[in-house]
């Protein structure tokens, strides 16, 4: 084969392994081999998943550290008239988690009662500040009111029923019913038969009372709706006074007056002689050192007082009648005092007063 042949033949294959030839007109033709990389594709990367935050749970207000410095009633509702859960013993350590929108009743945690929760009166519960807790109740849906002053509770729509204990101002009652003028309340009350009692209702704001039952005396429902005119209470009759059991030792109603809760008290009751009952026996603790008292009257008797602290009689309060009016009592804060009512002893018929007696605190 010619020399010529070998050498196109070398070059043919060269170029068929894919590789680079430089000719040189002249000289040794040097071949460079021809590197090819192969570039793969870049691989994914995966992004990370989105993972959803957790929603915050709802803060949860904590309890609010109380000492009280009284024994305390705890109740189911914020009110004298709910019922008694149980006592809690003074000096003891409370655990607040709420108030009324009035700010005269928190609710402390207490193992007996509903939710674990009960009632107790601010005014003789101390914090180190006002507890910042949440509002509990205000307008229901049912038809409530709101005691302006400490009120009787009775057993029927009148001043001659019985007596069946007090609510104190600003608290809170659920309205059963009314009496046909509409002057008496029927509201719910622990310690009345059936769990009701009787309100008057000159001494509270209420809401929703078009909307009650008219109730008799017996408790029947008789109609409803409200009447266009509503008449002046009726005055007391003459008859022999419904005994209510009280004493010195157990008088018919004691109120410890505070700053932060009760500085009036309003008692409304009836003595009679020489039948019925002769005497009422009410107790106060004042937190200043003088006071104001009145007594407003009506029927065909006499009523005598007597005002006392311990043992001692109270300067200024001897002189205390249905005419006397209104007089300033000297008064020993922090200490009961005892209010003797009786009707004077008759020789002739029967002779009845009914009346209202006044407490209020000097400001």
């Amino acid at each position: 084969m010619p020399k010529i042949s070998w050498y196109v033949l070398a070059v043919s294959l060269l170029l068929a392994a894919g590789c680079d030839v430089n000719i040189e007109s002249q000289g040794v033709v040097t071949p460079t081999l021809l590197i090819i990389t192969s570039t793969l594709p870049a691989t994914a990367t995966a992004r990370p998943s989105e993972t959803s935050v957790p929603s915050t749970a709802a803060p949860t207000v904590a309890p609010v550290e109380g000492t009280t410095i009284t024994q305390l009633n705890v109740r189911a509702e914020p009110s004298t008239a709910s019922e008694v859960l149980g006592t809690i013993n003074a000096f003891s350590t409370v655990q607040i988690v709420g108030k009324d929108p009035g700010g005269n009743w928190y609710q402390i945690l207490f193992e007996a009662g509903p939710d674990r929760k009960g009632w107790v009166t601010a005014a003789y519960v101390q914090t180190a500040a006002e507890p910042q807790v949440p509002v509990i109740g205000g307008a229901g849906d049912g038809p409530q009111a709101v005691a302006t002053q400490q009120i009787n509770v009775r057993s029927g729509p009148g001043t001659d029923f019985n007596s069946l204990g007090t609510i104190n101002a600003q608290d809170v009652v659920t309205l059963t019913g009314k009496n046909a003028s509409g002057t008496w309340l029927q509201i719910e009350f622990a310690a009345g038969p059936d769990g009701k009692g009787w309100v008057n209702a000159a001494f509270v704001q209420a809401t929703g009372v078009e909307e009650l039952p008219i109730i008799a005396e017996t408790g029947q429902v008789v109609g409803t709706g409200t009447p266009a005119a509503v008449p002046p209470p009726p005055t007391a009759t003459i008859g022999a006074s419904a005994s209510d059991d009280d004493s010195a030792s157990a008088p018919a109603v004691s109120v410890v007056f505070s700053p932060l809760g009760s500085r009036a008290l309003f008692y409304t009751s009836d003595v009679s002689s020489p039948e019925g009952d002769a005497e009422d026996w009410i107790q106060f603790t004042p937190y200043t050192a003088q006071v104001w008292m009145q007594l407003q009257c009506e029927g065909n008797g006499t009523l005598s007082v007597d005002v006392s602290s311990g043992d001692e009689p109270l300067t200024g309060a001897d002189s205390l009648s249905c005419a006397s009016g209104k007089l300033l009592v000297a008064v020993s804060r922090g200490q009961p005092t005892l209010v003797h009512l009786h009707a004077a002893l008759s020789d002739g018929g029967l002779e009845s007063v009914h009346y209202t007696l006044s407490i209020s605190t000097v400001r």
